[in-house]
């Protein structure tokens, strides 16, 4: 395990022997934008200059955070929106949707506005907000977030009628409490234009609380390019640790676990608790990767997959490679939309362990 150059040593791990305890002060402190959008901004997203609505955005939303400290023009809350119409300007606006196909940029910007707006303020996935709504309970949760100047939603989904429902009713009360909301979609990759999220399934799965959203469009190519890339091949069985001693630096904290006792380690762990399961660590290490057949673990494996990839922790494995790990009616489903982004950004961690280039 030691290296000539140094007597430091790669430190193995478990994520099994992993239980956090998280109290509610701790998760809401998570709800900011991950490592990956620690440090952006306005000025360092690039709009593409045969795209006018990527900068035309970029300044609506400019303005939006300005108007943070003021009262929304012509709003008196909910009800007076429902009653009296909202204006089209985001400045003031109760609320904005980003609507716009994969990889354009939307995640940039909403945490450009989050961080460019006045605090109290919440970042965080759709997915991450319905778990903090089974950690705390819903009037815990409307209670903590209401205190809040704005509440920014990554990757609004619609997959699961339950949670949608949930979400719809979170947003109407914090609205109510004069909370500022903004939302981006999820959207299948390879999807641009045709079946895409757009603005219009949206505003009818938020009932009554369209007219406080004014939607930004914001078009473009995919900049990670369409559809998923082939994963890279699984390292030989056997050789796991010798690999993760030879692609990390030393001194680095890898996880290293069997797969099949990963994904049932996830039903003794909260999902809202994932962040800080894999916090501290430099890697993962995965053996014997198999397929799940249970759409239980496959749903928490996502959320796993997601907060790999909010840490950029890049991952060595045997077996299967990440592309294989749902099965085919599992892609073709309902979920369909998580079990894409997750094997693309379980593919990328992937690919950084391989060829030590950042996903």
């Amino acid at each position: 395990m030691y290296r000539l150059e140094s007597t430091l040593v790669v430190t193995f791990e478990h994520l099994t022997e992993r239980r956090p305890q998280v109290s509610p002060e701790e998760l809401l402190a998570g709800f900011r934008p991950s490592e990956r959008f620690g440090e952006v901004s306005f000025e360092t997203y690039r709009p593409d200059p045969q795209q006018p609505s990527q900068s035309a955005a970029v300044e609506a939303l400019k303005k939006f955070a300005a108007s943070m400290g003021q009262s929304p023009q012509g709003s008196g809350g909910f009800f007076s929106k429902l009653f009296g119409g909202g204006s089209k300007n985001p400045a003031a606006a109760q609320g904005v949707y980003l609507d716009g196909g994969f990889g354009v940029g939307k995640t940039h910007l909403l945490a450009s506005l989050w961080h460019a707006a006045d605090g109290p303020k919440a970042f965080g996935t759709f997915v991450e907000y319905t778990n903090l709504v089974g950690a705390m309970g819903f009037r815990n949760t409307v209670d903590a977030l209401s205190k809040y100047k704005l509440v920014c939603i990554d990757e609004f989904e619609l997959d699961d009628p339950g949670d949608t429902v949930l979400m719809s009713r979170l947003m109407r009360e914090l609205s109510d409490a004069g909370v500022r909301l903004v939302a981006t979609s999820n959207t299948l990759p390879g999807a641009l234009g045709e079946g895409r999220f757009a603005a219009q399934d949206f505003k009818r799965e938020i009932q009554v609380l369209a007219d406080q959203f004014d939607v930004l469009r914001v078009d473009g190519e995919d900049y990670r390019h369409r559809g998923l890339e082939k994963a890279p091949n699984p390292v030989v069985p056997g050789t796991e640790e010798a690999t993760v001693e030879e692609k990390f630096p030393a001194n680095s904290r890898i996880a290293v676990d069997n797969f099949a006792n990963v994904v049932e380690h996830l039903s003794q762990v909260h999902p809202s608790r994932y962040r800080q399961l894999v916090a501290d660590l430099d890697g993962i290490c995965w053996k014997n990767v198999e397929p799940i057949t249970r759409q239980d673990i496959a749903l928490r494996f996502v959320v796993l997959a997601d907060r790999l990839y909010d840490r950029d922790l890049p991952i060595v494995s045997s077996g299967v490679p990440f592309d294989q790990v749902f099965t085919e009616e599992m892609m073709a489903g309902g979920y369909q939309k998580k079990y894409f982004r997750a094997v693309s950004r379980l593919t990328a961690l992937a690919r950084e362990a391989a060829t030590g280039e950042r996903a």
